[in-house]
C-alpha cells in the first residue's frame, strides 16, 4: 500500500490558511480523495484590516505568558471568535467566485491562526472555532490538526509535507526534490522516488526563520509589514558575523523532525544597524538557515521548488539561487500555486481526516507512529474550543 494510503472517492473540499506571516487568510478549493489530487479549483486571499492584524498580534504577545494549563485570557477567545468570523467570510467569497453552494461543498479543513508552538512542552496552540465556522458555513468543518500528533509524541507540525509529496507525484520531474515553504518560518519537505514511486520517501522539518524577522523590521522603518520587492535588504550590506552568531543556534545541528515558533529568533541581532543592513542582514540569515538544512538529507535534491510569500522576494531568490548549486525555481513552474498551497493543503488533510488516514509520519513531525487526526463539526452542532 502507498504511503498516501488507498484510493477513495473524491471530495470537493475548501482549505482555509492563516500563517505566521499574519497577513490574511487563503482559502482554496480542490478535489481530492485524501490521497491523490484530482484537479484544483479557484483560490483567493482575503487580507486581514489594520485592525484585524494588530489584533492577532496582541493575541501573540499575550499568549507568550500563556501555558496549556491557565484560563484563556477574555482577549483571545474574543480573538478566536473574529477570526472565525473572518475565516467564514473567505469562505462565502470563495463561493461567490466559485458559484458554488455550501450543499456543493464536502468539508473545509480549517486551520485555525497559529498563537503558540512549544513541542519541547508538548503544547501547540491555534485558535479557531470549528463549530461556529460550520454553524457559518453550513458545511461539515476539521480542524485542531496538531494535537493527536503532539499526544503522540510528534513536533505537530509541519502538515504539509504529506501535501507536497501527493503534488509532486502528480507532476514529477525530478527524483529527488525539495519544497521550500518561506512564510513566517521556513519549512522544507524532501521527496524521494527514487528507490518506488509509488512509496516515496519523504522527511520534512524547520528550516530556520523565514519572513516574520524580515517582516518585522521592515515595518518598524518603513511603516509597512513586508520588504517590498526585497528593496531594503538590496540595497544593504550584509554584516557576516551577524549571520553567523545567528547561525550559532544548537537548532540548526539538531537532527530533524524539528520545529520551531514564530518568535523563536527575533531582531535584537540586528538592532543598531541601517535600515538597508539590517534587511540585508536578515534575508542571508534566511539563505544560510536553509543552506544549512542540507546537511540533513538524506541524498541532495535535484531540484529546489519555492512556495509561500517569501518566493516574491527577488533579493531573497537570487540569494538563495546564488548559494544553491541546482535548480531554484517558484513552484509555479509546475503550474502550482505558491500562495495557496498550504490552504490546499488543509483541504487535502480534512478529506484524510474524514477516511481516518494519518496526518503525520514519525519522519515528518516525529511521531512515534503515522498519526490520524482532526475533530469534525457538522453544522447542527455548535461547538466551542473553549468548552473543556
Amino acid at each position: 500500500m502507498s504511503v498516501f494510503g488507498p484510493p477513495g472517492d473524491v471530495k470537493c473540499a475548501i482549505g482555509l490558511m492563516s500563517g505566521t506571516s499574519m497577513d490574511g487568510i487563503d482559502a482554496a478549493l480542490i478535489y481530492t480523495d485524501g490521497v491523490t489530487v484530482e484537479r484544483l479549483g479557484p483560490s483567493l486571499t482575503l487580507p486581514y484590516t489594520a485592525g484585524m492584524r494588530e489584533q492577532v498580534k496582541e493575541g501573540l504577545l499575550m499568549a507568550t505568558s500563556c501555558t496549556n494549563n491557565t484560563p484563556v485570557p477574555e482577549p483571545i477567545k474574543q480573538l478566536e471568535q473574529d477570526l472565525t468570523d473572518w475565516h467564514g467570510d473567505a469562505v462565502n467569497e470563495l463561493l461567490a467566485v466559485t458559484g458554488h453552494t455550501a450543499a456543493d461543498v464536502d468539508v473545509i479543513g480549517f486551520h485555525g491562526q497559529t498563537l503558540t508552538h512549544r513541542p519541547d512542552r508538548h503544547w501547540t496552540w491555534q485558535i479557531g472555532d470549528g463549530g461556529r465556522l460550520a454553524g457559518l458555513t453550513g458545511i461539515k468543518v476539521v480542524n485542531d490538526f496538531r494535537s493527536a500528533d503532539v499526544a503522540a509524541g510528534g513536533e505537530g507540525a509541519p502538515l504539509v509535507p504529506l501535501y507536497h509529496a501527493a503534488l509532486l507525484a502528480r507532476s514529477r520531474r525530478h527524483d529527488v526534490v525539495a519544497v521550500l515553504n518561506i512564510g513566517g518560518v521556513a519549512n522544507v519537505t524532501w521527496v524521494s522516488f527514487k528507490n518506488d514511486p509509488a512509496e516515496p520517501q519523504i522527511m520534512a522539518f524547520d528550516t530556520g526563520p523565514g519572513n516574520a524577522m524580515l517582516d518585522d523590521w521592515a515595518e518598524i522603518h518603513t511603516g509597512k509589514p513586508v520588504d517590498t520587492d526585497g528593496n531594503l535588504a538590496a540595497r544593504g550590506l550584509n554584516h557576516e558575523e551577524v549571520v553567523m552568531g545567528l547561525m550559532a543556534s544548537p537548532y540548526f545541528d539538531e537532527r530533524p523532525p524539528k520545529t520551531l515558533d514564530r518568535d523563536d529568533f527575533n531582531i535584537q541581532a540586528v538592532r543598531g544597524l541601517s535600515a538597508e543592513d539590517g534587511a540585508a542582514t536578515l534575508t542571508n540569515f534566511v539563505v544560510e538557515s536553509v543552506i544549512s538544512a542540507q546537511s540533513h538529507f538524506p541524498t541532495p535534491p535535484e531540484a529546489w521548488y519555492i512556495a509561500g510569500g517569501g518566493r516574491h522576494n527577488p533579493t531573497l531568490m537570487r540569494r538563495l539561487r546564488r548559494r544553491i548549486p541546482v535548480l531554484v525555481d517558484p513552484i509555479e513552474v509546475l503550474g502550482l500555486r505558491g500562495d495557496a498551497i498550504e490552504a490546499e493543503a488543509f483541504a487535502f488533510l480534512a478529506v484524510r481526516s474524514l477516511r481516518n488516514l494519518p496526518l503525520s509520519l514519525p519522519q515528518t513531525t516525529g511521531c512515534g507512529e503515522p498519526t490520524n487526526g482532526g475533530t469534525l463539526h457538522h453544522p447542527r452542532r455548535r461547538r466551542s474550543s473553549w468548552s473543556g
